[in-house]
């Protein structure tokens, strides 16, 4: 469905009809010169977006596979349960990552952050792995410190592209931390309870990569690697 989704001759149709664009209602938030910020339109993409996409395929599954609609529901429902946490966890984050953009707290942390100077290059892929690590979700670490990282990497002089960059690739070292993934991972084969067994045997391994990683961004932000940088 992904790939199908991708044509482009499908992929104009999903952009005109599969997005409604609308202002949020109560949500009235202004810049410092006083005109409406942008984020205040909610763009809902019904059509195009990876859970519909997801659910098509799903339905074409049950198709292929004759998964009866009983059995179909109750898998849901059991994927459901199995991830409730996840969910909460995923869209609190997210709204709080909208909170503090709209309120200027994103970019009070940036400016704060930029009093390490140089040695940002270092923090910067440590905030994106802990953000991850909370959160489980890369996505939601993005939205929360992905304005942060630019904003202190412009006032340090480092490239905010890397610094964006970098806090997506140190949080997928995250990942394998993150609580609400020990879960599903232990549920998912059968060792309920195992999840401090899976920290232990996992967190050497994430420390590891996130300190090569690091190197990798401190050398991106030098002269050394920096002609990898766009």
């Amino acid at each position: 469905m992904f790939s199908i989704a991708q044509i482009p001759a499908i992929k104009s149709w999903l952009n005109q009809v599969g997005t409604v664009t609308f202002h949020w209602p109560g949500l009235d938030v202004a810049d410092s010169a006083g005109k409406p910020v942008a984020a205040t339109k909610f763009k809902l993409d019904h059509l195009k977006a990876t859970g519909t996409l997801l659910l098509f395929s799903g339905l074409i599954t049950m198709a292929l596979y004759r998964i009866t609609a009983g059995q179909a529901w109750r898998i849901y429902r059991e994927t459901l349960v199995q991830l409730r946490w996840t969910i909460v966890t995923v869209t609190s984050v997210l709204a709080l990552s909208f909170v503090m953009n709209l309120s200027g707290q994103t970019t009070t942390l940036g400016f704060a952050l930029a009093s390490a100077g140089g040695f940002f290059a270092v923090l910067s892929p440590l905030i994106g792995w802990i953000g991850v690590a909370l959160t489980g979700s890369d996505t939601s670490s993005n939205s929360l410190f992905g304005q942060m990282q630019a904003t202190a990497a412009q006032q340090t002089g480092l490239s905010p592209v890397l610094m964006a960059a970098s806090n997506s690739s140190a949080g997928v070292m995250g990942k394998m931390l993150s609580l609400q993934n020990l879960a599903v991972a232990s549920a998912a084969v059968g060792l309920d309870g195992s999840e401090g067994t899976l920290f232990r045997k996992l967190i050497g391994w994430s420390v590891g990569l996130l300190a090569l990683i690091t190197v990798l961004i401190l050398l991106q932000s030098t002269p050394v690697l920096g002609w990898m940088v766009p």
